[in-house]
């Protein structure tokens, strides 16, 4: 109801597999998370998403689990690629939400998160995304990891490259640290 009334649809199939790494992109302003979680709503699809375990205290902890947090202890020697692996060995479905950019404003490279938690878990990336140009909203194609990490994120770059933000000057380039050698 809520895209329907802003005027958006809906454009794409979810992914069909019982896990995975759903990212967002691209990330410009706070109003895609929005429309993402109001696109999953829409299709019915429980999404997950991670947050530094002090906002899982009292008096709201319960409220972010139940809205599909997962808390990440940041002082753990576990690092937080291996504390999601171990959250996907720990369920039969999950899809977890994260944008790679890790910020609203242009970055010079997407946080690597998402690229090794999938790899680790060995669980596939889903691609959502928000294209306000368009006022569309969905999901693209599911990509199951290869061991060239150039080759995925040329995929990505394909997928992603025509998908204008609500601040296209926020967007940065696709690509990740450790493609830079």
């Amino acid at each position: 109801a809520f895209l329907r009334l802003t005027g958006w649809r809906i454009e794409g199939k979810p992914p069909e597999a019982p896990q995975f790494v759903l990212i967002g992109a691209p990330h410009t302003t706070n109003w895609d998370m929005v429309y993402l979680l109001a696109v999953a709503w829409a299709l019915q699809i429980d999404v997950s998403w991670v947050g530094k375990q002090e906002i899982f205290r009292r008096p709201f902890g319960g409220i972010m689990r139940r809205l599909g947090g997962i808390p990440v202890r940041r002082d753990r020697s576990q690092s937080m690629v291996e504390q999601m692996a171990a959250a996907f060995a720990a369920t039969d479905r999950l899809a977890l939400v994260l944008a790679p950019e890790g910020t609203r404003s242009a970055a010079e490279y997407w946080r690597s998160g998402f690229y090794h938690i999938g790899r680790t878990a060995g669980v596939p990336i889903a691609t959502g995304f928000v294209d306000y140009e368009r006022k569309v909203a969905g999901f693209g194609p599911v990509i199951t990891l290869s061991e060239d990490i150039g080759a995925d994120m040329d995929r990505l770059r394909e997928f992603y490259g025509p998908i204008v933000g609500r601040r296209p000057g926020n967007q940065g380039p696709i690509r990740l640290r450790e493609e830079a050698g």
